[in-house]
């Protein structure tokens, strides 16, 4: 064990201590700890298919919106 002394706010003191406290109980419930705090304070790896989750989550999946899209006749060709 060992002793640290940071600076913060005052309103996160209880934060901190608490956050101490669990991470000094060494148990698997630190680990978690750790990899999550971790992860928040290094930004954390990006994965793959987080575009594809983002589109999952959208609230217009399983609508069936079609746009519209308009007519054209296109043009000729001389092949």
């Amino acid at each position: 064990m060992a002793r640290f002394e940071v600076l913060g706010r005052d309103s996160d003191r209880h934060l901190i201590r608490s956050l101490a406290r669990r991470l000094a109980e060494d148990g698997p419930e630190a680990d978690r700890l750790r990899t999550v705090v971790s992860g928040g304070v290094a930004g954390g790896i990006p994965k793959k298919g987080g575009i594809l989750d983002a589109l999952r989550r959208s609230p217009l999946v399983g609508e069936d919106i079609v746009p519209p899209r308009p007519f054209e006749p296109g043009r000729k060709v001389d092949l």
